[in-house]
């Protein structure tokens, strides 16, 4: 996992990793059957060590949906910091790879869903927290486009401060942007209001 965050998807080498290991390049080939195939291995690994919806503390699950929602996008960071190299296969699985590893990838998380989405949905429907009359698979991925997105859109903001040009303190403005995305999702999914 560590060759592939550090050398990326096209640039590592099984051959190095076979040497890191202590053990022949063929083993590799003879378990994994290919480079694609010991990355597949690798992607799956690093999505599931990463925390899901509901890890979140039991303070902040009573609290809600929204708030869960919130929590994870206030940590946001933590993917850099804490949690950089499984951070970055996943990055390299969802935008490094070919479109057949690209496959495999995209049918391991509609049929694993390593982050638990479908359970945060499930939690946030029996709570009356999201809308009843939107398809649940459709919420879910949504949930997992935008959230993707915006995640990356804090930590490219964090990598590279004078990528988004407005005036204010960094962290007043990724609580500004949280909240506006959060809310910009509620009133996509959130509950309609009920009309007079």
């Amino acid at each position: 996992m560590r060759h592939f965050a550090e050398h990326g998807f096209e640039n590592a080498r099984v051959g190095d990793m076979a040497d890191s290991l202590g053990i022949a390049k063929g083993s590799i080939f003879q378990h994994f059957g290919s480079k694609n195939g010991l990355f597949f291995e690798v992607y799956k690994q690093a999505v599931r060590s990463l925390p899901s919806y509901l890890d979140a503390p039991a303070e902040v699950l009573q609290r809600g949906f929204w708030d869960v929602l919130r929590y994870w996008l206030e940590r946001t960071e933590h993917l850099v910091h804490e949690d950089w190299i499984p951070y970055r296969v996943s990055l390299l699985g969802n935008h490094g790879t070919d479109l057949a590893l690209k496959r495999q990838i995209n049918r391991f998380l509609l049929t694993e869903d390593p982050y638990g989405t479908i359970a945060f949905v499930r939690l946030g429907l029996n709570r009356g927290e999201l809308r009843s009359d939107v398809d649940q698979e459709m919420i879910v991925s949504m949930l997992d486009w935008t959230m993707e997105r915006f995640q990356d859109a804090l930590l490219t903001e964090e990598l590279d401060p004078g990528l988004f040009h407005r005036h204010g303190k960094s962290a007043e403005k990724k609580q500004a942007r949280i909240a506006q995305f959060v809310e910009l999702l509620r009133s996509a999914i959130g509950p309609r209001a009920s009309k007079p």
